[in-house]
């Protein structure tokens, strides 16, 4: 049992009536090769049960504090009601995307019960071809990216045949009670005596870094601010300073509804890596210029371009696989920042607009490299958490109606390569999707590699945007365009694979996320 963080406790503050938290994900399989010949809610049940000890997210649900007076803490409950969390469907005909995206959209939509674990599965019979969809969503509040990843991890499997997963070795422990009452009043009431000073420290690492955080970036001398706050804590350096991180008002900024939309996209991963091999560069350069160009063609296509770039925040992790404790060992929770990069839809020219995306992200890593990268928690500290609950919904709805912190979320999270089965059926496709605010814009666009693809999941309100499939399509048609140019790039052949520096800091290893 522990008591959640400041960034956790922000992820359940920002619900609201419009609002849901949830990281999640959608998964295509062909149950043919499964030795039972098919995909049913009895298997996945009988997995979950069995494997549900390498997933402490999905067996924790909250405890919280009376009044809201002090952040809520995570109780471990192992007899967690699986079949309450599990649900079956069946798509209308003709069982198609669309069919799917709409079931989704509609279940993305809804918050998740907080008086149970904060997670949810969907098994979706009916598609064509006879394949088998399975949708799953987990509070942000309770993971991240790294653990969204081990969680799919201890569920799939690499070959059809399903692996023995080993029992706990200790006997099955009772389930936590909550901490009582006096107890979390007297927790409360110390956090209160020293949250002043938490956030006075929280405020000086910030403003240390107060020209990459949105909105404050925007703030006249923001940049000179920052460097006598770093020179006050006593670091003289001259850190490398990034491009301007205004981000203009576009259709995706402003309030949003309760509505969400989703569409789903793909693109072959060795196209993606022959760009970047013939243009010198990584992947994730690829990757973030292709959202770049299928943002500008859908606002050129509604005569909404703006003459700056668009902005985006790009979830980084701050903790990798295997470098602290997995889910087995009840690891929940977030360790993620932010890089915060403008996305170059300003530029016209295909092959310039790459060149661009490249050099505003590699100056996002060099800044990132160096700078405090805890902001995100920083900025979290500074609201007493018995305001957070009431404050953080209202910031969110005024942030969209002021004006855009940034324009969107773009996270790519790197999966598999080599086919993964759940229950023996192979899984065909996995799109992630992701979370849209007031304050963080109405669409966000989420990527996974695995196998030989590269899945894009699309989440949009549907007032902000509402044709969410033009998106999609517009991301097939980058990538045409980026695979043209190819004549034109020099011969960059060292390029080919991703630099280990490269994969640490993409977007996905936050989160996401199945994040």
């Amino acid at each position: 049992m522990r008591q959640l963080t400041a960034l956790d406790a922000q992820f359940l503050s920002v619900e609201s009536a419009t609002t849901a938290a949830h990281v999640a994900g959608v998964a295509v399989f062909d149950p043919s090769a499964s030795p039972s010949g098919g995909l049913t809610r009895e298997a996945l049940l009988t997995l979950l049960r069995e494997r549900l000890h390498l997933a402490a997210p999905l067996r924790m649900r909250l405890a919280d504090v009376p009044f809201g007076l002090d952040r809520p803490y995570w109780i471990d409950d192992p007899d967690v009601d699986l079949c309450a969390h599990v649900r079956e469907t069946t798509l209308p005909a003709p069982g198609g995307e669309r069919e799917l995206a709409a079931y989704v959209a509609d279940v993305h939509a809804r918050r998740l019960d907080r008086t149970r674990p904060l997670w949810e599965a969907h098994l979706i019979h009916g598609l064509a071809g006879g394949r088998v969809a399975l949708y799953i969503k987990v509070h942000h509040c309770a993971i991240d990216g790294v653990t969204g990843s081990e969680i799919l991890t201890a569920l799939l499997d690499p070959s059809p045949q399903p692996r023995l997963v080993e029992a706990p070795a200790s006997p099955r422990p009772a389930p936590s009670r909550p901490p009582g009452l006096l107890a979390m009043l007297a927790g409360a009431v110390t956090r209160t005596l020293v949250q002043p000073v938490e956030a006075l420290c929280s405020l000086a690492r910030a403003a240390a870094d107060l020209d990459t955080i949105p909105v404050m970036s925007a703030l006249p001398d923001a940049r000179l601010v920052a460097r006598a706050a770093r020179a006050l804590a006593g670091d003289s350096r001259r850190l490398p300073e990034t491009p301007p991180l205004a981000a203009p008002r576009t259709p995706f900024n402003g309030p949003i509804s309760g509505a969400r939309a989703v569409a789903f996209g793909s693109v072959p991963l060795a196209e993606v890596r022959k760009v970047a091999r013939a243009f010198g560069m990584g992947p994730n350069d690829v990757v973030m210029t292709l959202c770049a160009s299928a943002l500008r063609r859908w606002l050129l296509a509604h005569d909404a371009l703006p003459d700056r770039p668009l902005v985006a925040a790009v979830p980084v992790a701050l903790r990798t696989t295997g470098s602290s404790p997995g889910p087995a060992d009840g690891r929940v929770g977030n360790r993620i920042s932010a890089m915060i990069t403008p996305l170059a839809t300003d530029v016209a020219r295909p092959g310039e607009r790459l060149m661009a995306v490249r050099s505003a992200l590699a100056a996002a890593k060099r800044r990132f490299a160096v700078s405090h990268r805890s902001w995100l928690d920083d900025v979290c500290a500074l609201v007493p958490n018995a305001f957070a609950a009431l404050a953080t919904p209202l910031v969110f709805r005024l942030a969209g109606v002021a004006g855009a912190g940034v324009n969107l979320i773009v996270s790519n999270v790197p999966g598999s390569r080599l086919p993964l089965y759940l229950c023996g059926a192979r899984m065909l496709s996995y799109h992630p999707l992701s979370v849209v605010t007031d304050a963080t814009g109405g669409i966000s666009v989420t990527c996974a590699s695995y196998d030989d693809r590269l899945d894009f999941g699309v989440v949009v309100c549907p007032t902000r945007v509402p044709d969410v499939w033009s998106v999609t399509g517009h991301l097939r048609e980058a990538m045409d365009e980026l695979v043209a140019l190819l004549d034109e790039a020099p011969p960059h052949g060292d390029h080919e694979r991703e630099s280990p520096g490269e994969r640490e800091q993409m977007a996905g290893r936050e989160e996401k996320v199945p994040a």
